[in-house]
């Protein structure tokens, strides 16, 4: 999401032609998957990626003439054969992908779209023609084309992924400063104003202050968003999981071990909120992967992963265990 963010910021203000490659089309394995993107401005400086950086160079070379011609090109990349190895870019990916090379006008109305979206928290809906028998290609709104046809890919962008941090102690920061890098929107809710400081959480998108039992409601989590109870404080976990269990997040973590968990379950229980099965599903308590982690970093580490995976519907099983393929 920070690619996407940096690319969408840097077009809505170029003063000249830039290239954006967007990956496509890929058949077979690929370091990354279609809508991957990397933008070449002028003196070979480049926003993104396509690829583990294997093709970056011969992507940028490329760039020259796109940027000087002003016409698009379509690159393809064949790794399937071990010929690859010794005469091709040598991914040894086996696979075949496809980049399309456009060059893009500063101000693009679809990038100045994208970062209305973002400011917004809305996706943004892309196609990207690629192919089309000596009609015009590259990026646009979706609009017209139907999804699915030859030589266009169509893309949801999706806003920024939102956590709200509840507790601005010590071990929050790195949560919240790798959240922060992995391009989410964090809010962080503490009611200490001496802990909950733009010094103490850079990058956070909001700063929540409040009593306990108000928090939930001041910093408003939406829908399908992610939560996390950490502030160490047993008086201040309870109405906090009292007023985010009933709310439709896909993630509401607690920190704490199973026993601490369940004690507070039982006060939230008894104070008349019936604690269904779908609330359960949603609660990870305790909160996180178990990697061993012991310093606020590895923690947040865990934190992290255990959310994305759950974003994903993954398992966090090691991928040398998964039997289907990575990106599938």
């Amino acid at each position: 999401m920070n690619e996407w963010k940096a690319i969408v910021g840097r077009l809505c203000t170029a003063r000249a032609r830039s290239v954006l490659a967007t990956l496509v089309s890929v058949e077979g394995s690929s370091y990354r998957r279609p809508g991957a993107r990397m933008l070449i401005g002028a003196g070979r400086r480049r926003i993104g990626s396509i690829s583990g950086g294997c093709l970056e160079e011969d992507l940028v070379e490329r760039s020259a003439r796109v940027r000087s011609t002003g016409r698009p090109e379509l690159v393809t990349y064949d790794t399937t054969t071990e010929n690859d190895l010794v005469w091709g870019v040598g991914l040894g990916c086996h696979g075949i992908v496809r980049i399309l090379l456009e060059p893009v006008a500063p101000r693009p109305p679809w990038a100045l779209a994208a970062a209305e979206n973002l400011r917004s928290g809305r996706a943004t809906e892309l196609a990207v023609v690629w192919e089309n028998a000596g009609g015009p290609v590259g990026t646009g709104l979706a609009g017209a084309t139907a999804a699915g046809d030859s030589g266009i890919f169509t893309e949801s962008v999706s806003a920024p992924t939102a956590l709200a941090i509840f507790g601005a102690g010590d071990d929050a920061r790195p949560l919240a400063r790798i959240a922060v890098e992995l391009g989410w929107s964090v809010t962080v809710a503490d009611p200490r104003p001496s802990m909950l400081t733009g010094a103490r959480f850079p990058g956070a998108a909001g700063l929540v202050l409040g009593p306990a039992d108000e928090l939930a409601a001041r910093a408003s989590p939406p829908p399908g968003s992610l939560a996390v109870i950490m502030t160490h404080h047993y008086r201040r976990d309870l109405p906090l999981l009292r007023h985010l269990l009933p709310l439709p997040l896909a993630y509401l973590g607690l920190l704490g071990p199973r026993v601490r968990a369940e004690r507070l379950l039982g006060e939230v229980a008894a104070g008349g909120l019936e604690i269904t099965p779908e609330m359960r599903s949603r609660l990870h308590a305790p909160v996180g992967l178990d990697l061993g982690a012991d310093s606020p970093g590895e923690v947040a580490l865990s934190i992290i992963a255990e959310m994305r995976a759950s974003l994903s519907g993954r398992d966090a099983r090691p991928l040398r265990d998964r039997s289907l393929p990575i990106h599938a």
